[in-house]
């Protein structure tokens, strides 16, 4: 196993598994919270793989530019909102799962609420991530 993998075992392994994949949430969200493109493909490129991949219910891409361009879109749609982590990170064997809110700047609201699952490779950026929906507006 590569230094740095994250599905170390043990007790200092859980421990070192445990900060890699804290380090991969904050790099996912430092993408999502990304507020222009240059920055935002810089996050992208340091949290993905080159062919990871998101799914979640509106979305299905591969490929940083494809990440990149979806992550645009949910800014669009939510502008003044930040993406912030909602509870701990529980990760092992390469996978993570957390809880993240879409927070309004103007009033602290979190109106859109989700559970993402993510998989690493073996530098600890992310190669896929299984999105969730678990709080939306009504249409």
């Amino acid at each position: 196993m590569a230094a740095g993998t994250p599905a170390a075992t043990g007790t200092t392994g859980r421990a070192r598994a445990v900060n890699a994949y804290e380090q991969a949430v904050e790099r996912y969200f430092a993408a999502w919270n990304a507020e222009d493109a240059t920055s935002r493909a810089e996050a992208v490129a340091a949290a993905w793989t080159e062919d990871g991949g998101y799914t979640d219910p509106l979305a299905e891409v591969t490929g940083h530019e494809a990440v990149a361009a979806a992550i645009a879109a949910a800014r669009e749609q939510f502008p003044g909102f930040t993406f912030r982590l909602s509870g701990a990170v529980d990760g092992h064997h390469g996978i993570a799962r957390f809880s993240w809110e879409l927070v309004a700047a103007a009033d602290g609201s979190a109106p859109v609420a989700g559970f993402d699952v993510i998989t690493l490779a073996e530098d600890g950026r992310i190669s896929s991530v299984k999105g969730f929906l678990d709080r939306v507006p009504a249409a």
